[in-house]
């Protein structure tokens, strides 16, 4: 099967856990062994944020070619402006997060890749970094977006196309378009994309 990512595309990634999802991730972004470097502009915001320690956020940006005047108007484009000069471990979890998105909005991405952004935040920090992202992708019409999820809500919330994957070989299940009425029926498809999964494993191990 041959998949395209269009300008634009704002893809939710979902299925069991185990099934390779964050492999594809890593090799849509070349960073499997063997890979080529991509043509594309990529902007990865992995689990863990990645953001040098040691370092302050005005100075992990200016480490990715950030312009001293330009810090601050890219931090506030995640409502960090205020905290330019802290360290990491001085941020909460989401907004490490949110630091480490800048840094990825850094590279003018053509495509933005989330390795589930969500996860081990508050639900309160979750819904603001959701809001966060869908606020930046109508910023950026024309970017794309694939973002590995659980979660059906985070797909009714984000995306314009969905990818199931599962199955052991793992394969896509489902390449989707989300119109008002596809996005009204999401969670109850994707729970049946889940059961024929589940079923076809417990065949297969038997």
């Amino acid at each position: 099967m041959r998949l395209e990512v269009a300008p634009g595309d704002h893809i939710c990634l979902l299925g069991p856990s185990g099934t390779g999802k964050t492999t594809l991730l890593n090799r849509l972004a070349g960073l499997e062994r063997g890979q080529p470097r991509p043509t594309l502009r990529i902007g990865y915001l992995f689990q863990e944020h990645r953001l040098l320690p040691w370092r302050t956020l005005r100075d992990n940006l200016r480490l990715v070619g950030v312009g001293r005047d330009q810090v601050e108007p890219l931090l506030a484009r995640v409502g960090l402006e205020q905290v330019a000069d802290r360290y990491p471990d001085q941020l909460s979890l989401g907004m490490a997060r949110r630091a480490a998105l800048a840094r990825c909005l850094a590279m003018r991405p053509d495509l933005l890749l989330l390795d589930e952004p969500f996860a081990s935040l508050d639900p309160h920090r979750a819904e603001e970094l959701k809001g966060l992202i869908r606020t930046l992708l109508k910023q950026f019409p024309t970017m794309a977006m694939i973002c590995v999820t659980h979660e059906a809500r985070d797909a009714e919330a984000l995306a314009n196309r969905i990818w199931y994957l599962a199955g052991r070989p793992a394969r896509l299940r489902c390449d989707a378009r989300l119109d008002a009425e596809a996005h009204a029926g999401l969670a109850g498809r994707l729970e049946a994309l889940g059961r024929q999964a589940t079923q076809e494993s417990l065949s297969i191990e038997n």
